[in-house]
């Protein structure tokens, strides 16, 4: 019990009640990260889009941890969130911000609704800046910290998995303009890329792909089968060896927290052997090892 107490203490003492936003923390990554957030003492803003999912992480949280409304492509409630955060911590400034909030649209890109396509960007990029843009000035004010939820997919895709990974690698481009950007005020920037982790995220863009192919024309549905089939038994697989978002978590804790934090975090095996996959094959080879791996037609 004495034991338990004083690591409670310990962990409490690292974050001091320094305040920090998360958006998309209502499941997965996001939700993951909040509660480790608030276990290490830290004063969590934790972004959800549903009332009742901030009522449940409130419930498995601390008092510290507070959900703010917030829909990352909605301006009015990125600027009341900003709001409700700047009352509470008034001239203290905003230690972190988490842009963790995401979308996966898969699909063959000839296949795509481009409505769909925009969604994806909406989400995964313009959110990000905007919201950003609304919390930077807290972030300068208490010369915090920025840390972007990016993916192994914004630095090698897969067939079907274009859109989300146009929006990853779109996010690793913001993080290096970023990063350069808010040195001068001695803002860190960091960028995460894990690869399979077990979160809701993949059942649910699992099911919404079926149902955008079967919206398909049947000729073109037709066409893509062997590449679908191909995929789709891959990430089944890919599924079964996914990690907790619990090691995302403690990814996040350091570039929050390190004297001199990594500006890109490779979280999980694959991460790190598909990022050594991109750094030493060229594309040809690449291209035929993924061939031959997914079993795609060719």
């Amino acid at each position: 019990m004495v034991l338990r107490l004083r690591l409670k203490m310990s962990e409490m003492s690292i974050g001091d009640n320094r305040a920090v936003v998360i958006t998309g923390a209502s499941t997965g990554i996001g939700a993951a990260c909040a509660l480790h957030l608030d276990r290490l003492g830290f004063a969590v803003f934790a972004g959800v889009r549903k009332s009742e999912d901030g009522v449940a992480l409130q419930k498995a949280g601390s008092n510290r941890l507070v959900p703010l409304e917030l829909d990352v492509t909605d301006l009015a409630t990125i600027q009341k969130s900003h709001a409700e955060v700047l009352e509470t911590t008034k001239d203290r400034g905003l230690f972190g911000l988490i842009n963790n909030a995401g979308i996966a649209v898969v699909g063959p890109l000839e296949a795509i609704p481009i409505s769909d396509l925009r969604q994806q960007l909406e989400v995964n990029v313009i959110g990000q800046v905007a919201v950003t843009q609304a919390f930077l000035p807290l972030v300068r004010q208490a010369r915090g910290r920025i840390v972007n939820m990016g993916s192994i997919a914004g630095l090698s895709t897969m067939p079907l998995m274009g859109p989300y990974s146009a929006s990853k690698f779109a996010l690793e481009a913001i993080t290096d303009a970023l990063r350069l950007e808010v040195q001068q005020w001695g803002i860190h920037v960091s960028i995460v890329e894990p690869g399979a982790i077990a979160t809701p995220i993949w059942n649910k863009s699992t099911i919404e792909a079926a149902e955008r192919e079967a919206a398909i024309e049947t000729e073109l549905r037709t066409l893509y089968k062997p590449v679908v089939a191909a995929v789709r038994k891959v990430v089944g697989e890919a599924s079964k060896r996914a990690i907790s978002p619990d090691a995302v978590a403690k990814a996040v804790e350091d570039a929050l927290i390190a004297p001199t934090p990594q500006t890109r975090y490779l979280v999980g095996t694959d991460a790190k052997l598909r990022a050594l996959m991109v750094r030493l094959l060229p594309d040809r080879i690449s291209d035929k090892l993924l061939t031959s791996i997914l079993k795609l037609p060719h």
